[in-house]
């Protein structure tokens, strides 16, 4: 599973320089990729917002009647956001699980905006981490990569 931050290379560098939890990447950098989604469970779009809904509907009724614990999303130390998102991991791989045991097409990637980081000014609905994030889980939609260059001041 490949997991990308949309066109942001600031914020990707960052997450690979600050990753949450305690785990820390010993040299950390950014590589670019050319995706194709295929068939993409796009969280920007209600129709998948619905399916995404319902499938944590089942996933909580399934997991209360089995005596399972719901895994929760939480904090990081240092931060308010919800940057450790095991519940909304278990909803989204219970939809693939859904997908697959009625047979029905399996999504190719995930993408989804997340609102992240302190507000950019007092009352803003802007945030300084603000990202859309890509999952490829098929790794046939990966179509290349590449080394991402620093822009340059091209009008001189």
């Amino acid at each position: 599973m490949l997991k990308a931050s949309e066109n942001n290379y600031d914020r990707a560098l960052d997450f690979a320089r600050n990753p949450p939890g305690d785990k820390k990447i010993a040299k950390p950098s950014v590589l670019g990729a050319v995706l194709d989604l295929g068939y993409c469970l796009d969280l920007t779009e209600t129709r998948y917002l619905q399916l995404v809904k319902t499938s944590y509907e089942v996933f909580t009724l399934s997991a209360e009647t089995e005596g399972k614990v719901i895994p929760q999303n939480k904090d990081v130390k240092g931060s308010n956001d919800k940057l450790l998102r095991k519940l909304d991991c278990a909803v989204i791989e219970n939809l693939h699980a859904a997908q697959r045991s009625t047979n029905l097409e399996p999504f190719d990637s995930v993408r989804g905006v997340f609102v992240e980081g302190k507000e950019l000014y007092p009352g803003a609905g802007f945030r300084d981490k603000n990202h859309i994030q890509i999952c490829i889980r098929n790794p046939n939609c990966i179509k290349g990569f590449f080394i991402p260059r620093q822009e340059v001041d091209w009008k001189g």
